[in-house]
């Protein structure tokens, strides 16, 4: 799940957006290197990101795409989890991992569209 979103140019920097949400969420923000789509920036370098925990199977990260423009994306925040139950980052998979990937989604989807949901309200104060 990913959302696109507009945000106030007072919020346009990852440590003024990471104040806000330790400020307005109830959620646990925290500044890390973006580790589950490993982003580099022009000098090779890992690019970094604000993660907002709900607990350990439900989290979002958010960066910025552009000057104002937040990209959200859910993630599992625990790197045990995300191992088991996260995204295949395999480019050819056997049939056995593609029928418990629909599985896993089938039984983890709604759960996670409303966690998605719940940590997508605290950005409408700052949206645009």
């Amino acid at each position: 799940m990913e959302k696109l979103i507009t945000i106030k140019s007072e919020y346009n920097s990852l440590d003024l957006l990471n104040t806000y949400l330790k400020r307005a969420a109830s959620f646990e923000c925290s500044k890390e290197y973006d580790s589950w789509d490993v982003r580099t920036n022009a000098d090779g370098q890992m690019e970094q990101c604000v993660v907002i925990k709900k607990n350990a199977l439900h989290g979002m990260k958010v960066h910025f795409e552009n000057k104002n423009t937040l990209k959200m994306t859910y993630i599992i925040p625990n790197k045990m989890m995300n191992a088991y139950l996260g995204k295949s980052q395999k480019r050819y998979q056997n049939i056995l991992e593609i029928v418990t990937n629909k599985i896993k989604d089938a039984l983890l989807k709604p759960a996670q569209n409303k966690a998605f949901e719940e940590m997508e309200r605290v950005f409408y104060k700052i949206s645009a």
